[in-house]
């Protein structure tokens, strides 16, 4: 009985020493080379990454240019038409390059129509403004949910090929078996912090959105009350 609690004793030792040079030798593994050791999922992984940052930046850009506007534009509408110059407030509207400005262009070329036709025209173009704002948003949705998804297939590809190999040769050591397991596991890591950054950017891109409409709702109303004052 001696005996084979010491044996116990000496396999759990060895087992922790194994371990420990494991752990020993992730720490001195660059960030680069335990990216690189996660496999050929890694590219699709790094593609998907690139992809996000892509988008993200386009699609900043130009929100943060939709979102810029005179300050005074929709006086200087105003203006323009209480003097009856119509010509002038569309070449105003016509040579900003804004999606408010498309809109009240849209507006003072339905001037003389019902208020109705003229707020209809006017939400057309509107939507069609917002869907130039979301185009490619989606595609940060998509990847915060596939970006998981290829690490988990990494992962799980990795393992198999793994417990393969030990079924084949017979071998079944700690370090091989905890050294495996990390960097399988890579690919699971990379995928999820891609998709949670992708997920992320995609709800700020959304809230920037947001803020760019409903300055388009603000000025159309404004324009639309603008049409049902009084005019000299």
């Amino acid at each position: 009985m001696f005996y084979f609690l010491q044996a116990i004793t000496n396999e759990a030792s060895q087992a922790a020493i194994e371990a420990s040079k494991v752990a020993g030798e992730g720490d001195s593994v660059s960030l680069w080379g335990l990216l690189w050791k996660g496999g050929p999922l890694m590219i699709p992984l790094a593609i998907l990454f690139a992809a996000t940052i892509f988008f993200f930046i386009e699609r900043l850009l130009a929100i943060q240019k939709a979102g810029k506007l005179e300050n005074n534009f929709m006086n200087i509408i105003r203006d323009h038409i209480m003097n009856g110059n119509l010509t002038a407030a569309r070449s105003y509207a016509k040579n900003t390059d804004h999606p408010v400005a498309r809109i009240v262009d849209k507006g003072i070329q339905r001037i003389g129509k019902p208020i109705e036709a003229i707020e209809r025209s006017m939400e057309n173009v509107g939507r069609l403004e917002l869907y130039n704002l979301e185009r490619n948003i989606n595609i940060l949705s998509m990847i915060a949910g596939m970006a998981p998804m290829f690490g988990f297939l990494g992962t799980i590809i990795g393992m198999v090929q793994m417990f393969y190999e030990i079924n084949t040769s017979g071998k079944f050591e700690l370090n091989t078996i905890a050294g495996g397991i990390y960097v399988k596991m890579i690919t699971s890591a990379t995928g999820l912090i891609i998709g949670l950054i992708a997920y992320l950017l995609y709800n700020y891109l959304n809230t920037q959105v947001d803020k760019t409409a409903n300055k388009m709702e603000v000025a159309s109303a404004d324009f639309l009350d603008l049409l049902q004052e009084p005019h000299p």
